[in-house]
């Protein structure tokens, strides 16, 4: 079975905005989401700097029977944007049969929180005694499992059909988006709801990137400013948190029930590079073959691509090899391609940041505006590719192909079109 998969549904929560509509408004407006960080306390630190969501509180958002009790930081901004997606596609629990809704979401691995670990060693040095930790009910063990959001957006619909959480770092949500894709296609799903969501921005993630020298350290001053992909003066990207879930459902069903649809899922391709551990390789190895495939995969060509979504960290290194891949994959397509970078406005998702260039994909096809990469001020000779510098560009978009690249070598390939009735 190879049944056509299309988006009905969308939901963002991020440094651009708490819904939807304002996270696209913000994207086509260029504007940053960067600035100080204010979840934790930065003294002494060389990055100070983050894009955060701001004033999110998800007890307005979604009603509490659902049950909101053990969701972390990363896990409400997922569950707030799968709310909203199903919202947007006027889906509920009723819609399907259980056993034919299901969940694929790309999230890091909850772990406790450093600072509540370093609490309750205090609590234990100061008063001796040995059982500090059972002023905590063992119930929030479960707040510290990846499995409880996922568990939580099932619930939403009763769903008892594929269910998944992904942990391929930045790479995530694109191989949730697609694993999803796949269950669809294959007839063991009529609906998915797909995407990512992390908050990366404790002083454990700060310190760590920052001392595996990926993060700037240039720009505390002048946070937005400092995500700066494909520029000549990157150097280093930005973290960034957030939550972006999409409702993926079976043509055919989504025809029936007279769902509005926002696009189509065309293509799903992954990789390994199998070079380093963070660092992608010069020579687009692993990028080319993720996007090979997905082209493949959708039954286009290179020169049916219209715009590409890039991973766009702002690193040297994976600006480089990134623009290099496209250059390889399109020969001299390449030229009349759009390419831009979302991270330049809300930084680094991670594990959400492909569910985010695919929210992009998505408003560029349904608004005809590529938004822009903003910052990109100084031009590196390396890299020649049309980035949309700073401003966005009105453009005819039918299909795009999103990229996302992670630590460890994980690529994934999305391909998505304008839907046509005939295809």
């Amino acid at each position: 079975m190879n049944a056509r998969v299309v988006v009905t549904g969308m939901g963002a929560v991020t440094p651009l905005g708490n819904d939807a509509p304002s996270t696209w408004q913000g994207l086509a407006e260029g504007r940053s989401g960067v600035g100080r960080l204010t979840s934790i306390d930065t003294t002494g630190f060389d990055v100070a700097i983050a894009g955060q969501v701001k004033d999110f509180r998800l007890s307005e958002v979604v009603p509490e029977s659902v049950g909101l009790r053990h969701l972390l930081r990363p896990g409400a901004f997922g569950v707030g944007a799968a709310w909203e997606a199903l919202q947007d596609a006027g889906v509920d629990r009723h819609t399907y049969d259980s056993a034919d809704m299901g969940v694929a979401m790309g999230a890091c691995v909850d772990r406790p929180d450093l600072q509540w670990l370093v609490d309750v060693g205090a609590l234990r040095d100061r008063t001796g005694r040995d059982d500090a930790f059972s002023t905590y009910a063992p119930s929030d063990a479960l707040a510290y499992s990846q499995n409880i959001a996922v568990a939580t957006m099932a619930r939403m619909l009763d769903a008892t059909g594929p269910v998944a959480g992904l942990s391929t770092a930045c790479s995530a949500s694109g191989h949730s988006i697609g694993e999803a894709f796949r269950s669809l296609q294959e007839g063991d799903a009529t609906l998915m709801l797909a995407g990512g969501y992390d908050s990366l921005t404790t002083w454990l993630d700060v310190l760590c990137f920052g001392l595996l020298g990926a993060l700037t350290k240039e720009y505390n001053d002048d946070p937005q400013r400092a995500s700066r992909p494909f520029d000549g003066d990157r150097s280093g990207f930005v973290l960034g948190e957030g939550g972006v879930v999409l409702v993926l459902e079976e043509l055919e069903a989504a025809r029936a029930r007279g769902a509005r649809i926002l696009a189509e899922i065309l293509g799903y391709g992954t990789s390994l590079n199998a070079w380093r551990i963070t660092d992608s390789p010069p020579d687009g190895s692993g990028a080319v073959e993720s996007m090979q495939a997905a082209i493949a995969d959708a039954g286009l060509a290179p020169a049916d691509i219209d715009y590409v979504v890039a991973h766009g960290t702002s690193t040297q290194g994976n600006d480089l090899s990134e623009t290099v891949a496209i250059r390889k994959v399109f020969g001299d397509d390449a030229d009349r391609l759009l390419v831009s970078s979302p991270k330049s406005m809300a930084g680094h998702l991670t594990a959400a940041a492909a569910a985010l260039s695919m929210f992009t994909a998505i408003g560029a096809i349904n608004h005809g505006l590529v938004p822009p990469t903003i910052n990109l001020d100084t031009p590196d000779r390396r890299l020649d590719l049309d980035f949309v510098p700073n401003t966005a560009r009105t453009a005819d978009v039918r299909h795009v192909l999103v990229n996302a690249f992670a630590f460890g070598g994980t690529n994934s390939g999305l391909v998505v079109g304008r839907y046509e009735e005939e295809r």
